[in-house]
């Protein structure tokens, strides 16, 4: 008997069967099923190669019947060669016989399920009336970073902060026409300090290797998402914000591993492992408290997980076999 095709989805496709709104409360499910050892996600192999990091991230969900591997790649000279810095694909399979299922344009799927993580920390673990968003990065994660913060609060300002002047603007104009935006004001600034000052949401979504925001300029209440950096010697958060905040990751596995932000933290003396508070599927859970006031300064530290890829994969595919929509492909 032959395989059935595979369907293969790109990243417009993708995006229009799975709207932010959806993957917010998609990652919600997943991460609720990897903090109550429901999903099997092995740490991802990285392989360094010309000056970039390439990844392997398998995972399995039985409660969703499916399980995949993104293949992954974050090469920051890309910018410079007129090339994405992120390029990944992500494979579904079905989890009870192995079968591949379809074939979808990773490096959209993982700025999806990134920023719907992002959301989500957002909507469980900052405060109701945040409205002032510090943006740092301008790249494709940073679009959905903001994307989802906005599905989920009512910015009313966003202040992005990036290397290249240029393509900040740029990044704000694009801002500016997306209807989610919801009219708010988007400015760019050049001075972290004063993008910082006073803002509600800080996010930080780039390839720097070191910190990145100004941690005295950190109010009271803020909450940040701090999603960029992956590996255990890069942070885009200083030690002592580390310290000042609660800290909620999305596995405290990987986070142990692979998160600069709190590794470096931890050797510093500033921070322990015991110390983060809970992972954010146990927050969704309700099975730990998220903040607990308004002057808490609260952290989402994510360094990414296969889980999520292979739920937002499973239902586009899903939706996908519904609706007719993608290309199917013989295997068999």
């Amino acid at each position: 008997m032959a395989l059935a095709p595979l369907r293969i989805l790109t990243a417009a496709e993708l995006r229009s069967l799975v709207p932010m709104v959806d993957a917010i409360d998609i990652v919600e499910r997943a991460f609720i099923a990897l903090s109550r050892g429901e999903a099997e996600v092995p740490l991802r192999t990285h392989l360094a190669s010309g000056g970039g990091t390439a990844l392997y991230m398998p995972a399995r969900l039985a409660a969703l019947g499916a399980m995949g591997i993104k293949a992954v790649s974050v090469f920051p000279g890309n910018a410079a060669r007129g090339l994405p810095t992120i390029a990944a694909l992500v494979l579904i399979q079905d989890a009870a016989t192995g079968a591949p299922l379809g074939l979808l344009e990773g490096a959209s799927l993982t700025a999806l399920r990134t920023g719907a993580a992002s959301g989500l920390a957002t909507r469980l673990l900052s405060r109701p009336e945040a409205i002032i968003c510090a943006l740092f990065g301008t790249g494709a994660q940073a679009r959905t970073q903001l994307e989802a913060v906005c599905a989920v609060r009512e910015v009313t300002q966003v202040r992005v902060v990036g290397r290249d002047p240029v393509r900040a603007e740029a990044f704000a104009t694009w801002a500016r026409a997306e209807p989610w935006l919801r009219g708010a004001t988007v400015l760019t600034a050049r001075d972290t300090a004063l993008a910082v000052r006073g803002a509600d949401l800080i996010v930080t979504a780039t390839t720097s290797p070191t910190p990145v925001v100004p941690s005295a300029e950190v109010a009271a209440g803020a909450h940040l998402n701090a999603v960029g950096a992956f590996t255990p010697q890069t942070r885009e958060v200083e030690a002592d914000l580390v310290a000042r905040a609660t800290v909620v990751v999305d596995s405290r596995e990987a986070a142990l591993a692979e998160a600069g932000d709190l590794l470096l933290a931890i050797a510093e003396g500033r921070f322990a492992a015991e110390g983060i508070h809970a992972e954010i599927g146990e927050v969704a859970a309700g099975d730990r408290p998220g903040r607990r006031s308004d002057a808490e300064i609260t952290l989402f530290k994510s360094v990414g997980t296969a889980a999520l890829d292979v739920a937002v994969g499973a239902e586009a595919l899903r939706r996908a076999a519904d609706q007719g929509i993608g290309v199917s492909v013989p295997v068999g």
